[in-house]
């Protein structure tokens, strides 16, 4: 708030014609524009001024009296009837009745009469739209009050010559001392003022952000700018309000504003009375539901709009701490300023807002620390998967290249084989040998190209790609990406997916990615992308060359055996609640199990046909049945708990 001494207005403004609320001094208010004289007033005067004088304007109520008719040039009076009579207009500032000063115009259907004390206020935000027809929203915050002298031009928009009125009485007291008891009456009411207003503030929740910072408002200013900001901020109608704006006299603007704070405070107390809730609920109800500060029924939890302007430049900060590149930064800080210009009712905020909160949660520069032990990776893969001696031996080899060049960039490798041999767990075990994230992107069926590299954000619903939305679920740049089933890639309409992984997948690309979405460049380089794939035939060949294919055979039986007994079996127990004291497999019988139940390349049927073993045992101990000994499974019995075995045609007498 500016003291009156400080202000000094320019002796001509414009004038906003408002019919919406009163703008007091010290006040902030938003106002919607749509008539052509104030259109022209923002489009003359807000937008295409420079200086910090061009958004200074005046803001006069419209009180819309029907009596009021006048003109420009001529006077003309109704006498009756349909005849009109004219005659010359006499000086403006003899156009006075009953306080209020006539405003002259060409059409005699708009009838506009003005009050004759109008505020000074600087115009902080200008946001335009053309929904649902054309108009501007203005934000303003009151400096002065002001009288009109004359009017100037009225065309394309009201000027006026003006006269301030802060300087005819001043009362400067910002504490409680000896100076305001000095004052006599004045004083009283100055203290008496500010009692009622804290006391209305003590009767409300002061965890509230809007009742807070209005405490530590009432600390801060003068006491002669109480009357205009408390009455600004209760719930008063606008004719109270434009008593409080014509009273000049500070002692008069005391008298006028005080039984309104008093009429608030003996509200809230009958209220009270009647509300069964608890105190502190009770507080918190009354400014949310707009009891207290009219029109302000903000969301009082972590989110508040009263702390819209904190959680801009909170989002800021991360804008600067997200250590993203230059281009980016760029592109952030443009869409930042647009952000701060647009009213949170704009469809558009929630778009930028999102858009905002991507870009400063993406890991531009956050990575994870490799693990290069080697011997301690040979260790926790011959534990994870036995067999699979290729692949084991090809992530060995990265980490031993990493070791002698730490720059190395991400290899792309494409585990190609039978279905249930371990491609896709096998690259999770690869991720924690490394000791990064791993992420999983299913691309079986995909067919947009959108669903790799994003939407474009002029798109309603638009959002990232997989890739971008991987990145941000991980948290950093250099994690594992398991692209499963890259074979069965679809086409449609909408593009090829497997023509949007050409520039993923290409070591000398992937450092310039362009999400639709992002518009921007992020760096894919310290990714290790790991595929896998059925067969090669379905994969297009431009992205098969892009990729190290590692073949992935099947098991031989032997394998199976110890798959079974090292990783199957106890895995099964654990899921079905039973012990190796209540079932025990025999390794002389998984042989048995495997040719008589499965015919596979991989274990997810051996897998499954040793849960169902494990289910039979399950239901004997459910059923209260005593297992005086463990339950063991042999060739014999193996067809009670397994059920019947396939039923193999006999090739007995063919030859090859």
């Amino acid at each position: 708030m500016v003291s009156g001494g400080a202000i000094q207005i320019p002796s001509r403004l414009p004038l906003l014609l408002t019919h919406e609320g009163v703008l007091l001094p010290g006040s902030t208010v938003r106002f919607s524009v749509d008539s052509p004289r104030n259109m022209h007033l923002v489009r003359e005067r807000l937008l295409k001024g420079t200086s910090l004088k061009s958004t200074i304007i005046g803001v006069i109520p419209n009180t819309r009296d029907p009596d009021c008719v006048a003109f420009c040039g001529f006077t003309r009076l109704l006498c009756g009837g349909n005849s009109l009579l004219y005659c010359r207009m006499q000086p403006f500032s003899e156009l006075l009745f009953n306080g209020h000063l006539i405003c002259h115009t060409l059409s005699f259907s708009l009838c506009v009469c003005l009050c004759r004390i109008g505020t000074a206020g600087i115009a902080v935000q200008v946001v335009g739209s053309n929904w649902p027809k054309p108009h501007y929203t203005l934000l303003i915050t009151g400096l002065c009050r002001f009288s009109v002298s004359s009017l100037l031009k009225e065309r394309p928009f009201v000027l006026a010559e003006v006269k301030q009125l802060d300087q005819l009485e001043r009362y400067t007291t910002p504490q409680r001392d000896a100076t305001a008891t000095d004052d006599g009456e004045l004083g009283e009411l100055s203290e008496k003022f500010y009692q009622a207003a804290v006391q209305l503030l003590g009767m409300l929740d002061m965890s509230v952000p809007v009742v807070a910072k209005f405490r530590r408002l009432l600390d801060s200013l003068p006491r002669e700018t109480l009357p205009d900001v408390v009455a600004s901020m209760i719930r008063t109608s606008n004719k109270e309000k434009l008593q409080v704006l014509d009273a000049l006299s500070l002692e008069e603007r005391f008298k006028k504003a005080l039984p309104m704070l008093t009429r608030q405070i003996e509200g809230l107390k009958l209220l009270q009375k009647t509300r069964k809730t608890s105190p502190d609920n009770e507080k918190r109800v009354l400014v949310r539901k707009g009891t207290v500060f009219p029109g302000r029924q903000f969301n009082l939890d972590e989110e508040d709009e009263d702390d819209d302007g904190d959680d801009t430049a909170a989002l800021e900060r991360k804008v600067h701490g997200a250590n993203m590149p230059e281009a980016a930064l760029k592109i952030c800080l443009k869409e930042l300023k647009r952000l701060k210009k647009m009213p949170q009712s704009m469809p558009e905020y929630a778009l930028t807002r999102n858009y905002l909160d991507l870009m400063v949660e993406l890991p531009w520069s956050k990575s994870t620390k490799d693990c290069l032990d080697i011997r301690a990776a040979r260790t926790l893969l011959d534990n994870d998967h036995y067999a699979m001696n290729k692949l084991k031996r090809r992530v060995l080899e990265y980490l031993a290249v990493r070791q002698l060049k730490t720059s190395l960039k991400g290899p792309i490798l494409c585990f190609v084989g039978p279905p249930g041999v371990g491609k896709t767990s096998v690259g999770r075990s690869i991720a924690r040998t490394l000791g990064r994230e791993f992420h999983r992107i299913a691309l079986g069926g995909v067919c947009d190209q959108s669903d790799i590299r994003g939407h474009r954000r002029t798109y309603v619903g638009s959002m990232p790609g997989r890739i971008i939305n991987g990145l941000k679920t991980v948290g950093v740049n250099n994690p594992v990406f398991l692209l499963d089933e890259v074979d069965k890639l679809g086409k449609s309409l909408q593009g090829d997916p497997a023509a949007a992984l050409l520039e993923v997948l290409d070591p000398e690309q992937n450092h310039g990615f362009t999400d639709h979405y992002l518009n921007v460049a992020f760096d894919l380089s310290q990714v290790l992308f790991i595929a896998t794939a059925n067969t090669t035939a379905t994969i297009p060949p431009a992205l098969l060359d892009r990729m190290e294919v590692l073949e992935v055979p099947g098991y031989t039986q032997e394998e199976k055996v110890e798959i079974a007994h090292r990783h199957l079996i106890p895995n099964q127990l654990e899921q079905h609640g039973l012990t190796p004291q209540q079932l025990h497999i025999p390794q002389s019988t998984t042989p048995d199990i495997i040719s008589r139940y499965t015919r596979e390349a991989g274990v997810r049927s051996l897998e499954r046909k040793i849960g169902a073993i494990c289910r039979a045992v399950a239901v004997k101990v459910a059923e209260g049945h005593t297992l005086t000994k463990t339950e063991t499974l042999t060739p014999e019995n193996s067809k009670q708990h397994g059920g019947e075995g396939l039923n193999l045609p006999s090739w007995s007498g063919c030859g090859i």
